[in-house]
Order: structure tokens, then sequence, then C-alpha cells
């Protein structure tokens, strides 16, 4: 069971929020996002191209690192711990369906970034007990992509945060007005960062939205 009396490693900073992208598939596209969205202030991309092979992530790889080194952000990579383990990236978002993370955690180079995407109090203690950085922890909120499923809200999700022994991301319907109800989460129980996809993927200023949603987080 999740102990929230014990102490949780100190989060990274360039948490604070994370761009997913959205498996459009376009890295002309993503490519521009990123750009404008670091602009914006955004130091975490997680590139989730589900439909990419490994060459593409690869040549995705060593054109975003170096617009996320530009600012010292971090490039992962989603599920896909063999190119993490080339050093193209920062790190790896896994998840129940990807590598085990203490089998992640032995492919990847210590210095590498260790996410884990978790849903519930089974999947974040696991998450902590086997070397994971951070956990994701969605859906907080309901999702435009699944409008009728069932959500944790922002109380449970704030439960699960405070017991959880590693530092906590909220993804899932995350936009400024959602944002805004974290304020009312007691400090204890607050993520220390949100993370985005369609807030930032799918408006016409990246830069802009970016700045919106680093404005209305609660500080830290």
């Amino acid at each position: 069971m999740l102990d929230p009396t014990r102490q949780k490693p100190q989060a990274d900073p360039r948490l604070r929020l994370i761009l997913v992208t959205d498996g459009f598939g376009d890295p002309g596209r993503v490519e521009e996002i990123v750009r404008q969205a670091t602009l914006g202030g955004v130091r975490c991309v997680q590139l989730r191209e589900g439909k990419w092979s490994a060459r593409a992530m690869l040549r995705a790889c060593d054109t975003l690192r170096p617009i996320l080194e530009s600012v010292d952000g971090l490039l992962l990579v989603n599920d896909r711990v063999d190119v993490a383990a080339t050093r193209r990236a920062h790190g790896v978002q896994i998840g129940h369906r990807s590598l085990p993370p203490e089998l992640a955690r032995q492919i990847l180079c210590p210095e590498s970034v260790l996410g884990y995407s978790a849903h519930d109090e089974e999947e974040l203690s696991a998450a902590g007990k086997h070397g994971c950085d951070f956990a994701l922890l969605s859906p907080v909120w309901p999702t435009t992509s699944k409008p009728n499923s069932a959500f944790l809200g922002p109380e449970r999700a704030g439960q699960l945060t405070a017991a959880a022994p590693l530092p906590v991301i909220w993804l899932g319907g995350v936009n400024v007005e959602t944002i805004r109800q974290i304020v009312d989460v007691p400090p204890n129980e607050r993520p220390v960062g949100v993370a985005v996809r369609s807030a930032i993927m799918l408006t016409k200023d990246p830069q802009q939205a970016a700045q919106d949603l680093l404005a209305a987080l609660p500080v830290a």
C-alpha cells in the first residue's frame, strides 16, 4: 500500500509542464509545435508517436533533442526503451504494456529519466519501488479522446498523489480551467506538474498556450 508518511525524492522542475505529442505522425508539425512550446516555457516533451518505426523515432530525436537542450529541457520517448537506450533521448515513459520498470532501468544508462504511466495505487507503488523518477497519473479529468470514460477527479487524484512514493504529474483533461482547480487541492496533495496533449498540440498558438498553462499552475 502507499505510505503517505514516506518522504518522496525531489521532483525535477522541468516536469512542471510536460507536452505529450498526439500521434498524428507528422514530423514537421511536431518539430514546429515543440519549438513554439519551448518558447512558451515547456521544458519536457514526451514523444508519443505510436505509428513511427524505431528509425523514424531516432530521426525525430535527432531533430528535437537539440531544441530541448537549448533550453535545458528533457526529451522523452514513449514506450521505446530501445530508442532511449541509444541516448538519443533523455529518457522514456513506460506503462503497464511496456517492459517492466525494473528491467527498463537495467537497460537504460544511469542518467536516463524513467517515467511511468499510472492509473491507481498499485501502479504508483510499483513505479516507486522499481526505480522510476516520476509517474503520470491519469485520467484526472474527462478527456476529449474518451469523454465517457471513468476519471479520478482532483480529490481522488490528490489522495493518491499525497501517498505516492515518487513525484506525480497529472494527465487527462488538463487545460487552463481544470488546472485552476488544483488551487483548491491541499498543498501536500498537489501534483508537481501537469502533462497536456490537445491543450498545446491542437491550439493555433502553442507558445501562448504553454504560457497560459504555466501561469495557471499554483506556485510550486
